[in-house]
């Protein structure tokens, strides 16, 4: 194993949840995460740690569990993300909460690198880590995965010592490790990405036209 394996598995290896990578492995359906919103909402707390866009007033909230290793997460980076932001988001109605759920060793260092940027910086970041996976994603087959992400943190305008440092930031380890128990056991995530539409959990990997319809069931709900 070389240096930057060792690195970055040494970082994260107590975060990752049990189920998350057999998840990954093995795929999804609809089925394999409980629908913890059929019979009533599961209330949303936002936290000072939380990466938020849109008005806190918005008629609902929507929390997106992401992991920037994730193929079908860049996949909805790419088709649903702009349409949610633009028609949603923007609007006026949506408030929108971005939260890493791990399912590889290099999900916390990548996130590490994007809270060091300034706030307005992040999801600039996280769409750069998911535009260039096969960059820096192991699961592309790359050996270097450290300097990978040095390479993203030079793009963002970090020099490659303080990229190293934002991958190691214990604080960051321990800030994703609980907001990923938090995630397995109050909202039964097991996989990536997971939508929760005002209060109804939706399982991984569904694609987004399936949240979509979600999402404007809730806000005719609301009317």
């Amino acid at each position: 194993m070389n240096r930057s394996n060792i690195l970055i598995a040494v970082i994260v290896a107590a975060v990752l949840v049990v189920g998350g990578a057999a998840w990954y492995i093995l795929g999804s359906s609809s089925s394999d995460t409980p629908d913890l919103g059929a019979d009533a909402p599961v209330a949303i707390t936002v936290t000072p740690d939380d990466m938020t866009l849109g008005k806190r007033t918005a008629p609902i909230t929507v929390v997106e569990y992401a992991a920037p290793m994730c193929p079908h997460c860049a996949r909805m980076n790419e088709e649903g993300f702009p349409v949610l932001k633009s028609q949603y988001i923007d609007t006026g109605k949506v408030f929108y909460i971005f939260r890493v759920f791990p399912i590889g060793n290099a999900d916390a260092p990548a996130e590490g690198i994007a809270r060091c940027l300034p706030k307005d910086k992040y999801f600039n970041f996280m769409d750069l880590l998911f535009r260039k996976q096969d960059t820096w994603d192991p699961e592309y087959g790359i050996s270097d995965v450290e300097g990978g992400l040095v390479a993203l943190g030079r793009i963002a305008g970090l020099s490659a010592d303080q990229t190293r440092t934002c991958m190691a930031d214990p604080a960051n380890d321990a800030r994703v490790k609980a907001q990923s128990t938090l995630a397995a056991t109050r909202y039964g995530v097991t996989g990536t990405p997971t939508f929760i539409v005002a209060g109804k959990v939706l399982a991984g990997g569904l694609p987004w036209d399936d949240v979509k319809k979600a999402i404007d069931g809730a806000l005719a709900a609301k009317k």
